[in-house]
Parts: structure tokens; sequence; C-alpha cells
């Protein structure tokens, strides 16, 4: 029998007049991955920030491992977010920091491991993404596709339990994207993680889904296998999949 990572309970969030998610109820299990696609404005990446309390939503609940989220006290809650990746669309790595200083980081503000372990930590994420090479490179010396496996390894290092990715392959070319897909996909497998992942990327999808949702005007409109949502006759699934769709 599959169990829950995540339950999603009629959320909603509006921003003044303007309704992002209409009552979006969804569950993802451990291990699954699920992508959620949809047009621009709706309401994908506010799903993720409601998910760990970037945001609070206007009504509904949201659950990790049975835990609601929005209940928890700050110290419940920071704890909770050290099993949670996060991938920006942007990788989000301080340009201020080496490499090594933007892995070494989020072990160090977090948890209370020894120099010795935080280099052996660094040293094997890098190793997973093949970057060992550019441990001691600095963010701006890196290319688009090398930021992103920096990011990706950033986001692993600390072994997280779910992971959530926000457009993980926007602005790379169409190699770069598949070396990528595939890498998030071997690294959730070799972890065991469960993920979340927003995009408009169907290369990306068609590598790393278990399952795909579309959001549409603020709610979930479709949910199946990406083979069936894209071999789908409805006429907005049909040109949803076949024109290109938007960013957030």
């Amino acid at each position: 029998m599959a169990v829950e990572m995540v339950k999603i309970s009629h959320i909603s969030k509006a921003f003044d007049d303007f309704v992002v998610l209409d009552d979006v109820s969804l569950s993802v299990d451990h291990g699954e991955n699920l992508v959620v696609f949809g047009k621009s404005g709706t309401g994908k990446s506010v799903l993720l920030k409601c998910m760990v309390k970037l945001l609070v939503p206007d009504e509904g609940e949201v659950f990790i491992e049975g835990k609601n989220v929005h209940t928890l006290s700050n110290k419940e809650l920071k704890e909770l977010r050290k099993n949670i990746g996060f991938l920006f669309q942007s990788a989000a790595l301080y340009d201020s920091m080496s490499v090594r200083e933007n892995l070494a980081f989020p072990l160090i503000r977090n948890f209370y491991f020894t120099k010795k372990e935080v280099e052996a930590k660094v040293k094997r994420a890098l190793e997973m993404v093949s970057l060992e090479h550019a441990v001691d490179k600095m963010p701006s010396e890196l290319s688009g596709g090398m930021r992103k496996r920096i990011g990706l390894a950033r986001s692993i290092i600390t072994e997280p339990k779910l992971m959530l990715y926000d457009e993980p392959t926007t602005g790379l070319d169409p190699i770069t994207t598949k070396e990528i897909s595939r890498l998030i996909r071997d690294l959730q497998n070799q972890l065991e993680m469960t993920s979340i992942s927003i995009t408009h990327d169907l290369a990306c999808a068609q590598i790393i889904s278990d399952r795909a949702v579309v959001l549409d005007k603020g709610k979930i409109k479709y949910e199946g296998s990406l083979k069936e949502l894209t071999a789908s006759t409805d006429p907005f699934l049909h040109d949803f999949f076949t024109s290109d769709t938007k960013e957030d």
C-alpha cells in the first residue's frame, strides 16, 4: 500500500482580487515523481511556496509526512525543512561564494557536522553531478548547465526526503536539458526521494515524471500519466501540449 509523503487539502490563495489557487487538492506518494504543468499565472510556483510555508494559503491545509505544515512552530518548521530540497529556476547560487562554500552553506547553517564531515559531503555531492573539478570555481566561471548541476548538488547535499523543482531546465539547450533531467531522475532513484516538479518542458517531464497534473485557472483540471495527458483528444490538453507553454 502506497504511503503519502505530501497531502494538499483544499488549498486556496488569492492576491487581492486575483485568485491564484482555487480549492486545490492532491497527494504524492513516497518515492513518486509528480510533474505540475500550467500556463503562466496558474499558481504553480505559489503551490510550492504554500507547501513549505513561504506563503500561507487563505484556506486549506498541507501535510508533509503527516505533519500539518501550517500549524508547526518555527522550530518544528525549521526541522521539517531540513528534509526538503528546493531547486530554483536560477539555481540561486551565492555569487560571492565558491562552489565549495555554496555547497557547505546549508550544512553549516542547519546541521552540526564537523569540518571533515562537511568536506566529505561536498566531495560526494559534486561526484554525484560529475563536477568534482569545479569545487574551487566561482559561480561566474560556470556555464548555465554547470550552475544548474551545482544548484542540484547543493539541493541534495542534505539528502532530503522531498525535492521541489521550480522549472529545473529553464534556459538550457535541448542536450543540456536532457542531461539535467536524467541526472534529476538518477539522483532521485539513488537517494530514494519524492519530488514535485514545476515545468513547461515536455522533454524534461518525459524523463522525470511518474504522474502529471495540469493547473488551469487555479484548479487541477487534469491528472494522469504523461502519456495519457499528451495522447488525450481533449481540446485544452491538445493545445497545451502542442504549443509552447509559457513559464511562470
